[in-house]
């Protein structure tokens, strides 16, 4: 008779998994963030192109990830199934990370179109061979529901310092590894050398930290066909397919186009003084102190209006970040322990489309009600972070108990395919629309008044309708708080009884 394996896990394991999610994150951040940016005013990319090139290279990705998810539950090794995969990857995903961040001294724009399109290909299949395997790692991790949700608070908690550092740093890191000449591509370069040898080490530690806990049926024969079908024909599945496709579209256009309003759609001058409100401007021109130096250091104080749009921009993406790792911390785990993940996502999903469509109506010297519906927005959004892959780990067993089969792997990367392709359709919708209206590439100061007023829709209105899909969609999820634990009951004696007979 086997041993069961304890459905406990150690804080140091969840600390172990979640270093794989800031690795991850090191990377998705800024794809989400600053890659159209990157691709219209450092590679001067016009904006439908350079949407096109987001698009593609998602798309790719996209097709890719359920091949990565049936080659994973494929896998047999001493270490399990998705772990090997964190440690394969961990170098090849770096490598590409930097080249798509990196223009080897190409002028002509359709070959930098080219290259872009390529390199960003690379990145996502690599990234696909990483995240895929780590998501359904933390699926077979345990099988107790609260200890799943606490796996994936822990990680999501992490994730949130990782999109402190990411979204409030990388600009300030860009203009400081510029140098005194203003070098934008060094700068970038730089940056994204830095992240990818920290996201290297953190893959590393994920893999020797975790186990994995829960394995298929050992009745089981392997069948491609039936894999495909009995997640595919899954209820859950297909629910929550919609709503992370919805989520990242959404997510993918707000994401990049926030950098736009903060330089195009804001006034400086109000920016600049906000920002002296709370310290981060150096009127004296001369200030000392340790703080002082520190925020220097990393290029967070202003010295004038036009260093207002960066430092301001990383003041933004910082105050979300700290609420959402926040709203983790305190609401995630307690609210869905209470209510069950389905009402707490589809609430809290409906709040966070709200206070985006607010973002329409700040004037462009209102910044404090800017960074009013930044806090607002990241408190509605925090717990439905964590939420989110938990209920996937659900669906995994909802295959399970209904089919008596498991294909964590495809499950996993079937959501993953609506997760990229999300991605590339709002990188893709948000440069089509800022070309609608007359965006300018490059480097300029301002943009023509109908470009803003483009800005502004794709940061507010737009994004909010598309999350409102995502909730209708979570109304057809059945898998409650009681079917759930009525579901892992079931499955937690059918493991029992299988590995008695072993």
């Amino acid at each position: 008779m086997r041993e069961i394996p304890s459905q406990k896990v150690s804080f140091g394991e969840k600390i172990g998994y979640s270093m794989g999610d800031v690795a991850a994150n090191l990377v998705f951040q800024v794809m989400v963030i600053f890659q159209l940016k990157f691709y219209t005013d450092v590679f001067g990319l016009e904006g439908a192109i350079a949407g096109s090139v987001f698009l593609a290279a998602c798309l790719a990705g996209a097709f890719f990830d359920p091949l990565v998810g049936i080659l994973c539950d494929r896998t047999q090794t001493r270490w399990g199934k998705y772990r090997p995969w964190v440690l394969w990857t961990a170098l090849p995903f770096s490598v590409f990370y930097v080249l798509a961040f990196h223009n080897p001294g190409i002028e002509d724009k359709g070959l930098v179109a080219i290259y872009a399109t390529a390199s960003y290909i690379l990145l996502i299949i690599t990234y696909a061979l990483s995240s895929i395997p780590y998501s359904s790692l933390g699926g077979v991790m345990t099988g107790n529901i609260h200890e799943r949700t606490s796996i994936n608070a822990v990680r999501f908690i992490a994730v949130s310092l990782a999109q402190f550092v990411v979204q409030g740093l990388t600009l300030p890191l860009v203009n400081k590894f510029g140098g005194d000449e203003g070098n934008i591509q060094q700068g970038w370069t730089h940056t994204i050398t830095l992240y990818a040898l920290v996201a290297f080490i953190l893959l590393i530690i994920t893999f020797l930290s975790t186990r994995e806990r829960i394995q298929p049926p050992p009745t089981q024969q392997v069948s491609l066909r039936e894999d495909i079908r009995g997640t595919v024909s899954s209820v859950p599945w297909r629910c929550l397919f919609v709503t992370v496709l919805f989520i990242f579209i959404t997510t993918s256009m707000w994401g990049a186009s926030m950098n736009y309003f903060f330089q195009y759609n804001l006034d400086q001058k109000s920016l600049y003084d906000f920002l002296g409100t709370i310290g981060l401007t150096d009127t004296d021109n001369g200030r000392t102190g340790l703080g002082v130096s520190i925020l220097n250091a990393f290029h967070l104080i202003a010295h004038s209006p036009s260093d207002a749009y960066s430092i301001g921009f990383s003041l933004f993406n910082m105050t979300g970040a700290v609420v959402q790792l926040l709203g983790i911390i305190f609401l995630s785990q307690y609210l869905a322990n209470k209510y069950g993940k389905k009402q707490t996502f589809m609430v809290c999903l409906t709040l966070t489309a709200f206070f985006t469509a607010m973002f329409y109506f700040p004037s462009p010297v209102d910044i404090s009600f800017v960074f009013g519906l930044c806090f607002l927005k990241s408190l509605a959004y925090a717990p439905t972070i964590p939420l989110l892959w938990a209920m996937i780990g659900d669906v995994a067993d909802h295959v399970e108990y209904i089919n008596h089969r498991r294909a964590t792997g495809f499950c996993f990367s079937g959501i993953s395919f609506a997760l990229k392709a999300g991605l590339g359709l709002g990188g893709a919708l948000a440069g089509v629309i800022f070309s609608c209206f007359g965006y300018v590439p490059g480097h300029i100061s301002a943009q023509p008044s109908s470009a803003t007023q483009g800005i502004r829709l794709v940061c507010s209105v737009v994004p909010a309708i598309l999350f409102s899909v995502g909730v209708i969609a979570l109304f057809f999820y059945p898998i409650t708080k009681r079917y759930n634990e009525n579901m892992q009951a079931e499955l937690e004696t059918r493991r029992h009884l299988h590995n008695r007979h072993q």
